[in-house]
């Protein structure tokens, strides 16, 4: 069995494999090198190990590094996916680590690589004969697009956690809940005829004009029935992010496709949304006659992890900082499903998806240091 290497060259090796999840197929890449990497390495601190296949087709993969029975216990959880970059942004090689002004650069280096060395660094310290409770760690793919990975674990689910932490950055404060994500493509078909005489015709671009006064209005009653003070944008959103339709002047538009993104909150569900939507069609037949409503991308739940439960508690205890909200969203929204979850890790949000994505070296010793905490009240 390989000797488990020092931090530094751990996260080397890991910055160095690509591992982009993307929707484009031209960008989108396996993850099986830093699968398999990983559980070469949490085998190599005494950690069982299961691999599961979420796609044979893209050749996309989750890890399970465990010890102890299935049952009970603490699950840690991070994603082996990166985004894309453009590579004529970055002053740094995206693909080599580079230490600065006591900064740590890469891809993915806080979002989230950094994050499951950091928990191999505690463990190679660790007696594991003192672990009373068993420990998991979990590496899913795909969380940067489609949620696959997490998705699967939670429908094969053959693990029982008690509890359960995702590393995600977000400056080592706590999570206890965020907003979901709900995406659609609304579509008007109307008639096309000669702009000399458009009563002929049914203008798309007319009935989207109406839809859209529609959803302003859905969006005025989704802020004042959904309220939500936890967060600092205290109520689902709407966006109406993109708009296309007609392609001459001398013709009535017979087809126009807008594009929504709503944010909801932890009080409505992803049902309630489609209730909403379907109810403002529903008032309004002459429109609804012209529409149809489709998917754009993946839905994501909001999540919420009560503030009186135990997990919460304990680990505002432990590392003397409250809970709280944010409004992008994690695979917490899944993983809820098994468990009580928090969101926590080393790192700034604001550092991801960026081009030079880094992380202070001070931060990622403030995680280590939080997480032995963690690991040693919840399982030894």
């Amino acid at each position: 069995m390989k000797k488990l290497p020092k931090f530094i060259e751990m996260l080397r090796q890991l910055i160095a494999i690509p591992s982009i999840s993307s929707t484009d197929k031209k960008f989108d890449i396996s993850n099986k090198k830093m699968i398999d990497l990983l559980s070469e390495w949490f085998e190599s601190v005494g950690f069982s190990i299961e691999i599961q296949v979420v796609s044979e087709e893209h050749k996309k993969f989750n890890m399970i590094a465990y010890k102890g029975n299935k049952k009970g216990g603490l699950l840690l959880s991070g994603h082996t996916d990166t985004v894309s970059f453009n590579e004529k942004f970055w002053k740094f090689n995206p693909f080599k680590l580079t230490e600065k002004n006591h900064n740590l650069y890469g891809l993915g280096v806080v979002d989230m690589k950094i994050f499951f060395v950091i928990i191999l660094s505690i463990l190679s310290k660790i007696n594991l004969k003192k672990i009373k409770h068993p420990l998991y760690i979990l590496a899913t793919s795909d969380e940067e697009t489609t949620m696959f990975g997490i998705k699967h674990f939670v429908k094969n689910k053959k693990f029982f956690p008690k509890y359960a932490i995702i590393g995600e950055p977000t400056s080592l404060n706590i999570i206890r809940g965020h907003k979901g994500y709900f995406s659609a493509i609304i579509q008007v078909f109307g008639k096309s005829a000669h702009s000399s005489n458009p009563a002929k015709g049914i203008n798309a671009i007319e009935i989207m004009q109406k839809i859209i006064d529609l959803l302003k209005i859905l969006r005025e009653n989704l802020t004042n029935k959904y309220k939500n003070i936890n967060f600092n944008v205290p109520y689902p959103t709407i966006n109406i992010g993109k708009i296309h339709g007609g392609d001459s002047t001398n013709k009535v538009c017979d087809f126009c496709e807008l594009h929504i993104d709503i944010r909801p909150t932890p009080n409505i569900s992803i049902d309630n949304i489609y209730y909403e939507l379907n109810s403002m069609f529903s008032i309004n037949k002459k429109i609804l006659k012209y529409t149809k409503i489709k998917e754009l991308y993946p839905c994501i739940p909001s999540y919420e992890c009560k503030k009186d439960n135990f997990l919460v508690k304990k680990v505002e205890s432990l590392i003397q900082k409250p809970s709280s909200f944010v409004n992008y969203c994690t695979e917490a929204s899944f993983l809820q499903k098994c468990c009580p979850v928090i969101v926590l890790g080393p790192g700034s949000i604001e550092q991801a998806h960026k081009a030079d994505e880094f992380i202070s070296i001070n931060d990622t010793c403030k995680g280590i240091n939080f997480f032995k905490k963690i690991i040693k009240y919840f399982c030894l």
